[in-house]
């Protein structure tokens, strides 16, 4: 439904844009009319000072600038709009201690969600493996992901960049048009064959939005805190270290409201293949200034 209503205002602000050309330039003919107008979406989660979600803001507490001029909002949604949902689990050998709690927070991400989202489950050490049956790319039934999550079994090296790699070409079978991972890992990676340069790039060109739980402890020689905080930022997502591991299941869930509690931005954008640096801020009355958290810029389709 919430799809539906951002196609349909998109739909709306592109006749309105062909009206204004064509009274711009009556005399050219009606066939050569184009519109150049690209629906560019963007997710934003907002937080006053104290780390709340804010909600109930309308179109005009938000500023959008891209390449660092103000841009024009065409497209304004507060919904719970479901998503695709990819869950990427560690399973390392220095994962094997604290399989049970990375299983049970996992499953909590997915009972916290909306409903309507289309998940699936990726198992990662050295090899990649689907948690899900070859004929079942997603699914939202909640007994089918707890069996998924289930074939956890911890052995071996870490490669994480393939098993994000193959989560972002899972997630472009997606009708929905959100999509999100969550990374559960420590962070490391020594066995994969992408190198984390183009697997970062592919994600931003398929407007993917990474959220990342870090488990570690001090003994751990394979953690890489950097790793899970730079896929989380460049995608506009967020990465957490929980302190204990009892911690990560709340953590799970809080992701799962971070999703819920977007707000949905459009905007017509440039069609030359180049990379746009995007902010956007927000401001209201009650609140002041917020932190408006969304990813850094989007990769413009080619004419």
């Amino acid at each position: 439904m919430v799809k539906k209503s951002i196609l349909a205002a998109f739909a709306l602000a592109a006749i309105a844009y062909a009206i204004a050309v064509f009274q711009i330039n009556p005399s050219q003919p009606s066939d050569t009319i184009r519109l150049s107008v690209n629906l560019t979406l963007v997710h934003a989660a907002v937080l006053d000072r104290s780390g709340q979600f804010v909600s109930g803001l309308g179109k005009s507490d938000f500023q959008l600038f891209v390449d660092g001029a103000p841009h024009p909002i065409t497209v304004f949604e507060r919904d719970d709009a479901p998503v695709a949902a990819g869950i990427l689990v560690d399973n390392s050998a220095s994962m094997i201690a604290k399989g049970p709690q990375v299983v049970a927070a996992a499953l909590s991400f997915a009972r916290s969600s909306n409903p309507q989202d289309e998940m699936f489950v990726i198992h990662f050490s050295d090899q990649i493996r689907p948690g899900l049956p070859p004929a079942k790319p997603f699914t939202g039934n909640i007994t089918e992901l707890e069996t998924a999550l289930s074939r956890f079994s911890a052995a071996g090296t870490t490669a994480l960049y393939d098993a994000v790699a193959s989560g972002i070409s899972q997630l472009g079978k997606a009708e929905l048009e959100r999509k999100v991972l969550l990374i559960i890992s420590d962070g490391g990676d020594n066995s994969s064959e992408q190198p984390l340069s183009v697997v970062l790039k592919s994600a931003q060109r398929a407007r993917i939005v990474i959220y990342c739980v870090g488990i570690y402890d001090d003994a751990d020689l394979d953690r890489n805190p950097r790793v899970l905080t730079e896929f989380a930022e460049l995608t506009g997502g967020r990465a957490f270290f929980p302190s204990q591991l009892a911690e990560v299941t709340e953590t799970c869930v809080k992701i799962a409201g971070i999703i819920r509690q977007q707000y949905t931005l459009g905007f017509a954008g440039a069609q030359d293949g180049d990379y746009h640096p995007i902010k956007i801020t927000a401001y209201d009355r009650r609140h002041g200034a917020l932190d408006v958290r969304t990813r850094a810029g989007y990769f413009a389709l080619r004419p």
